[in-house]
Order: structure tokens, then sequence, then C-alpha cells
């Protein structure tokens, strides 16, 4: 029998795709997924703008691996990229961490993420067979002494992070960090890899400089659709200097040829419509929302035992929890109706992980969340009596 790489063949799946199916019953309560809310879909713009795809036969056909080209040229003027930098259009921001790692790390490659982090950035890492450092992540942003030491001790190559609105801390770095930072890669000659999914997603609070413009020319910038459009259209982008997109683009024609068509079509008419903006303000609000709801319903919690970094956007509340077994107790939640992602997912190493558990508050309304606090809270209290 033909047998697989050990290191695809003994690698851990999701815990979040695994329970994917189980979460869609309408009686379990999923404060799972980092799931946009399908009720807050804009709809009404793709009902407007989508007959418009069904008469141009030329978006069924193949094309350019770089990505529709009126989409480029108006993400090109949004963004405001330099003329040093080009941009491609990815399935996602996850194929484009995907395609940086392929691009740039090989085997036993060193790599640093926040402690905790994305758990899909960590997949790749793994499929990768990089050797994975951390860093303490803090309210405001990574432990830069730590950063700076890693970077002084090892031959890092690339370094990943999530400053706006982090997965799964919530956390969005400061002004402070996100210049201390650039400047440490600068001097260390480390890749940036700025993953932004949910930078548009801020309902209070000011929006801050990414960390890429502050170091561009060792900086790649990933952004997506999903959270503000529509997750299935699996329209993202990757922006990087000029003397690394040839070889970057070449690598995404060898993975799927180019992104879907139609999909990048719709996501421009989407983009342009003089009711988008509308729709991203009304989806802030809402989320806001559903934030407070879900900080109101934890405010339960005795504080000396349960606490949570306040956040002025994204899609997750980092809850800290009295020492357990998170997995299990995701489990009984599990049994008990709601579905929660225990905080071991988020640890390249899982006998670092801290106990916590990471709650989205997007995808649900208020009484939802309020009915999901309801059956979580007597799964708290029995794993904290068990202790």
């Amino acid at each position: 029998m033909i047998e697989l790489r050990p290191h695809v063949k003994d690698s851990k799946s999701s815990y979040i795709r695994e329970i994917l199916n189980v979460t869609q019953r309408d009686e379990v309560i999923s404060l799972a997924g980092g799931l946009p809310c399908p009720s807050l879909f804009p709809m009404q713009i793709i009902e407007e703008v989508m007959p418009s795809l069904a008469v141009d036969r030329s978006l069924f056909q193949y094309s350019s691996t770089a990505g529709y080209q009126p989409l480029l040229n108006e993400l090109r003027i949004r963004e405001q990229i330099p003329n040093t930098h080009q941009m491609l259009v990815t399935s996602g921001a996850q194929q484009g961490i995907d395609l940086c790692v392929r691009a740039f790390i090989g085997r036993g490659d060193k790599v640093v993420t926040e402690q905790p982090s994305y758990l899909g950035a960590l997949q790749i890492f793994s499929f990768a067979q990089a050797d994975i450092l951390t860093v303490k992540n803090e309210k405001d942003g990574p432990n830069l002494p730590q950063l700076e030491k890693h970077f002084l001790n090892n031959k890092v190559k690339l370094f990943y992070a999530v400053p706006d609105f982090h997965n799964p801390t919530g956390c969005c770095w400061s002004l402070h960090k996100r210049k201390e930072v650039a400047r440490l890669c600068q001097r260390h000659n480390v890749l940036l890899l700025e993953d932004a999914p949910y930078r548009n997603l801020r309902f209070s609070g000011e929006a801050l400089p990414t960390v890429s413009s502050q170091c561009p020319e060792i900086s790649i910038m990933l952004r997506s659709f999903s959270k503000v459009v529509a997750p299935a259209m699996r329209v993202g982008t990757l922006t990087a200097p000029k003397y690394w997109m040839l070889a970057i683009t070449k690598l995404k024609q060898a993975a799927d040829l180019h992104t879907n068509s139609p999909m990048q079509k719709l996501c421009l008419e989407i983009i342009r419509h003089p009711e988008f903006d509308a729709h991203v303000e009304k989806l802030n609000r809402e989320y806001k929302h559903r934030y407070l709801a879900l900080a109101d319903e934890l405010s339960f919690l005795p504080k000396s035992e349960y606490s949570f970094q306040s956040v002025e956007g994204g899609m997750f509340i980092w809850l800290k929890i009295p020492p357990c077994n998170t997995l299990s107790l995701a489990k009984s939640a599990l049994s008990n109706g709601v579905a929660i992602v225990p905080g071991c997912e988020f640890y390249a190493n899982s006998q670092n992980a801290k106990s916590a558990l990471r709650l989205n508050f997007s995808n649900n309304e208020p009484h939802k969340i309020k009915q999901a606090l309801n059956r979580l809270r007597p799964v708290l209290e029995l794993y904290r009596t068990a202790n």
C-alpha cells in the first residue's frame, strides 16, 4: 500500500471544521466558527448586480492568474497600493497564507507566530514542517522584548501576525507596537506576513495604519472579503513587493490557475455599489450590539475566575477560565446545545495552552447569545467545581 508522508498522515484536523456539520443543526447554538451573520449578507446588492454576470461570457472562460483586472484596478485605488507593489487575487486570505509559506518556508525554517494564533495558519506551518516559535500576545500586541529575542537568537524567516482584531483574542495592536514590530522586522530582515481579514470590522475606536505600511519592502499584506461580503465567494488579495510577485503568481497558477472569475466580478460590483459603504456601517453597528450582548452575559460569571479583554471590532471574545481540560469542556458544552472552540486549538504546542475559550458574537442575535450562555454557564460551573 502506498503510504502518505508522515507529517501529512499524522496532521491534526481543525476542530472547527470537524464540528461544522454539528453546529448547523437547529438545536445547536454556535459560538464556535468565525462566521459572519448570513442575515446581514448584502443580498439586495447581490440580487441587483448578479444579472450583469450572465451577459458577460468572458467571465466563464479561463482567466489571468493575477486576477480580474477591473477588480485589481479598483482595489489598487481603494487600498492606495504603491507603485512598488502588486496585488494578486486569492481564493480567500487562507490561500494567501499558503502561497507565502510555500514561497518562503521550507522544512526546519523558523517562523514566529503570536501565542495564541490563528489555527488555519498553524496548520499550514505544520504542513510545511516549519519550526514554530511563539511570542506572547498581550492586550496591545506582541511582547516586544520576547519578539526581539527570537529575532536575535534564531534565524527567523517569517513573522505571521493578525494585528487588527486578532483571531482568537480579539486584541488590536497599539500604534507603538505596530511601529516597533516594523522596525524589528527591518533590522533583522524578517518577512512580516500581515493577515487582515477583520480590519474593516471596527465598531469603536480609531483605525490605525497597517504594520505593512511601516515596512513595505519586507512585508506581505493579506485581505479578505469573507467577513464584509460573504465567505463562500472565496475572494481575497495578496499584496507584495514586485520582486516577489512573479514567483508567488507561479505558485498560484500551479495551485488552481486562477480564482473564480464570476465571483471576482461580483465582488467588484458589490464594492462599487453606492450602498456598499452603508452596508459595512450597518454590519459594524449590528456586530457592536451583539458584542455588547455577549459581554453583558459574561459579566455574570465570577470576575475573580473569569476574565476577558474588551474589543473594538472583529468577531471574537477570548474568555479566560479556571484551569481545566478545555477540549473536554467544549465537548460537554456541545452536548448541552452550544458550540464553542477550546483555547488549546490556537496553540502550536497544546502543552503551552492556557485555559480559555474563543467565543464568536457575530453569528447570533442577542436573544440567541443569551440562550447560548444559559446553556454554557452550568457547564463552566461543573468544570470549575471539579477542579
